[in-house]
């Protein structure tokens, strides 16, 4: 009776060991994004884009293709409306082809603390987001990723897996608009050519903003 009582002693603080060393959903969900990005070294998918209201009214779709490659350097061609944002790590184009208007910023100001930089940056992904777990939906896995600064245009990031591999990413911005984007035919740490990733504005286009030196 001794050793079964020691046996069961024994079992007992094994099973609360392992129920403290188990992950929380917010652990998890912090490892689901670090173990995507800490082995991603480049990307190239389709992509189909709405962007609603805050009270659910669609204001825009579109789609295109993304190229990135890390760190800094991005390419969003949109078809629907024909639009071209642009990253070489230091500088971001956006071209409005029906505007006939470009517009230029410095990498490091556009880019804090949004998608964008989530993806291609090589920032402290914890010190610039707070990652929790946002459950199960439309047979994915979410986590939420919240930006620790406030000056920023979104309020909440969150990202949708499929195992290991990104799907979905829902944004939503300090306007209350929320924008949808589905990734499509992903293409994991392709290789890219540096020009790729260069951009000349067209002759004769309004240039807003100055190119940044250094």
């Amino acid at each position: 009776m001794r050793k079964i009582r020691i046996a069961g002693l024994l079992m007992g603080g094994f099973v609360l060991a392992r129920a403290i060393a188990a992950p929380t959903p917010d652990a998890i969900a912090a490892s689901r994004v670090e173990d995507f990005l800490g082995q991603l070294t480049s990307l190239r998918a389709e992509f189909r884009q709405t962007v609603t209201d805050a009270r659910g009214r669609l204001l825009e779709r579109a789609e295109g293709s993304v190229a990135l490659a890390r760190p800094g350097r991005f390419r969003w061609d949109y078809r629907v409306p024909e639009q071209l944002i642009i990253s070489d790590g230091l500088t971001v184009w956006l071209y409005d082809v029906e505007l006939e208007q470009v517009s230029v910023r410095a990498a490091g100001d556009a880019l804090a603390g949004t998608p964008a930089m989530l993806l291609a940056g090589d920032g402290d992904l914890n010190g610039d987001f707070e990652i929790t777990d946002a459950g199960q939906q439309d047979g994915l896995d979410w986590s939420r990723l919240t930006p620790r600064r406030e000056d920023g245009d979104f309020r909440e990031v969150r990202l949708g897996f499929a195992g290991r591999e990104l799907r979905r990413m829902t944004l939503f911005d300090r306007l209350g608009q929320t924008t949808e984007l589905e990734l499509l035919q992903v293409e994991r740490n392709p290789r890219f050519d540096s020009s790729l990733f260069k951009f000349e504005p067209p002759p004769g286009v309004d240039v807003v903003g100055r190119v940044p030196v250094g």
